[in-house]
């Protein structure tokens, strides 16, 4: 089922341009390892299912996978052959604004190898370069 937001103030959003880095959600919160984004991208709500589907199935259901991102952004475009003007497209699909630094998935209750092979699989599933980052130990 893809993710979207049930009520939005504005059924449209202008495009918007993405620069600088991410200073919030760049750390592991919950689980134990986490993959990290590298890139600017849009990350469409069917991709970010099938990193969750990958990471599930990797792991067999035996950890818990933490999805840290969420598709706000209506991302919307004309149909093909179709004149100029007459307004804006309708809505194509929902997406996630990411920019370098936030943490997209995190994994709990796992070793870190079978971690690193679940990330690999969705790494695959993504746009972008995407790195495992571990939790900082607390002092």
């Amino acid at each position: 089922m893809s993710m979207m937001p049930k009520r939005t103030k504005f059924r449209k959003v202008h495009r918007g341009r993405m620069k600088g880095e991410a200073t919030r959600g760049n750390r592991v919160a919950f689980g134990d390892f986490a993959l990290q984004s590298m890139d600017y991208c849009w990350l469409s709500a069917r991709q970010i299912e099938a990193g969750r589907v990958a990471a599930s199935r990797s792991t067999a259901g035996a950890a818990r996978i933490w999805i840290r991102v969420f598709p706000h952004k209506p991302v919307s475009s004309k149909p093909a052959e179709v004149r100029m003007g007459s307004g804006k497209g309708e809505v194509e699909f929902w997406a996630a604004e990411i920019k370098p630094g936030p943490v997209l998935y995190e994994i709990g209750g796992t070793t870190e190898d079978k971690a690193r092979v679940a990330f690999k699989r969705v790494a695959h599933k993504m746009p972008i370069k995407v790195k495992m980052i571990r939790r900082l130990p607390t002092t």
